[in-house]
């Protein structure tokens, strides 16, 4: 595809236009939708909205409003990237929403997306021990949805959000920031648990890379635009996930819980680990999250 940028900035003047004109676009292009929409609606109103500088909830009345010339040329400039370049939509307008809250993404982190959000939204009941939770730790935090999710429905919590990527972690930063969470919330660049000596968590949670090689090598071209780093971990995905489970008991206090997404991956975990006592959540939206106690993570970790 080879948009005539002039052509249609001359042709086309309300956001309505745009829209349908982007709908057009991604059904002759087969766009894939996944990164924050599932549908092809919403993901045209969010890019002519966020192309123009308004916000995906902005009243309807305003399609029928006319846009600039720069408006114009920016609604076709963002459609070219989302439909020749296949970028991510989040990634064109510096933005995603998880938990009912906005972050601020990069190519340097994973597009927020984890089913993990259904498990902060309950407080991770009833698998995390009753009584106060007064630090959290954010394992392989990306952007830090999580880890500031967290600290929003945990208010007396302290959070750790860790990452070996420094590019991550300033974007992170830039979150915690805008949530104004400095005093409870800390971001600190270490390989896994590396850095963290001395420090213990009543929860660890993470989002770690765990695609397998031939997910990852399926993958629609969108997924391109993300780290490989945050995404794949050795051939069966699970490389950085083992690492975890075996170190992760010494920074658990007594009665501490974790909780690691490795979607597709579990049913390679199931097949090596068939006697360790993983409890596989059942959520609404996705697959793939187990959750291990501390007791449990000590008796087996002989065994990662």
């Amino acid at each position: 595809m080879s948009i005539d940028q002039e052509q249609v900035v001359n042709e086309l003047y309300t956001i309505r236009d745009f829209v349908r004109w982007s709908l057009s676009q991604f059904s002759r292009e087969q766009v894939f939708f996944g990164h924050g929409t599932d549908n092809a609606w919403d993901e045209a109103v969010q890019l002519v909205l966020g192309a123009v500088g308004l916000p995906w909830n902005t009243n309807p009345a305003v399609l029928d409003a006319r846009l600039t010339f720069s408006e114009r040329m920016r609604v076709v400039e963002f459609l070219r990237q989302r439909v020749e370049e296949r970028k991510p939509l989040p990634y064109l307008i510096g933005e995603a929403w998880f938990l009912g809250m906005p972050f601020y993404v990069n190519e340097n982190v994973l597009i927020p997306r984890s089913p993990i959000a259904e498990l902060v939204q309950t407080r991770f009941s009833p698998w995390l021990r009753p009584g106060p939770v007064g630090r959290i730790l954010d394992l392989c935090a990306g952007s830090g949805c999580i880890g500031i999710g967290c600290a929003d429905v945990f208010e007396e919590a302290e959070v750790d959000l860790v990452d070996v990527s420094v590019q991550a972690l300033e974007v992170a930063a830039r979150n915690v920031s805008r949530y104004q969470l400095e005093d409870r919330v800390n971001v600190i660049q270490s390989d896994l648990f590396s850095a963290l000596q001395g420090r213990c968590y009543d929860l660890i949670v993470s989002n770690p890379p765990y695609v397998d090689a031939a997910d990852y090598a399926a993958m629609p071209a969108e997924f391109r635009h993300e780290p490989e780093l945050a995404l794949t971990s050795g051939e069966d995905g699970l490389d950085i996930t083992r690492t975890i489970l075996r170190q992760a008991c010494e920074f658990l206090r007594d009665g501490g819980l974790l909780v690691v997404e490795v979607g597709n991956s579990e049913v390679h975990l199931m097949q090596q680990f068939p006697g360790v006592p993983f409890v596989w959540v059942e959520l609404e939206h996705g697959n793939g999250v187990f959750a291990i106690s501390a007791e449990d993570l000590q008796q087996y970790r002989d065994l990662f």
